[in-house]
């Protein structure tokens, strides 16, 4: 219960970072980009693109809220069962990386992005997904 609580407090603050920039905020946002060596963005999202994954990771946090049984719930079985590998899975694909710009395996390190990535962004993912994992061993 107490992994599952951590673990929705995290997936919803992250949310609200990119609710954040939703509504114009400028708190992490260019960091948050992957870059080419040169300084030329990889990505150039707009305000829906965060929008978008600032639900997703709202559902994924209410997800793991449901999932500690903090709350009563009647979703569908499958939903928990499906949900609750598919989520850590997209976290640890994103720790992985696409081995150019971002995870553990990009080529393109030392940019801004890439030291971020390589302290922060990808563990954070990694120990999301292992988090998530853990969770439903231990059921």
């Amino acid at each position: 219960m107490i992994l599952s609580i951590l673990l929705s407090t995290v997936l919803i603050g992250l949310g609200l970072i990119h609710f954040n920039w939703v509504v114009g905020g400028k708190f992490g946002f260019e960091a948050s980009l992957p870059t080419k060596e040169s300084g030329e963005r990889v990505l150039n999202p707009k305000k829906i693109d965060s929008a978008i994954v600032g639900i997703g990771l709202t559902i994924f946090g209410i997800f793991y809220i449901l999932k500690s049984g903090v709350i009563e719930y009647n979703l569908p079985n499958w939903i928990i069962k499906y949900g609750s590998w598919i989520i850590p899975i997209i976290f640890l694909l994103r720790a992985i990386g696409e081995f150019k710009y971002v995870g553990f395996f990009k080529s393109v390190k030392k940019t801004d992005f890439g030291k971020l990535d390589t302290k922060l962004f990808s563990p954070l993912c990694f120990i999301i997904g292992t988090i998530g994992i853990l969770i439903e061993l231990m059921k």
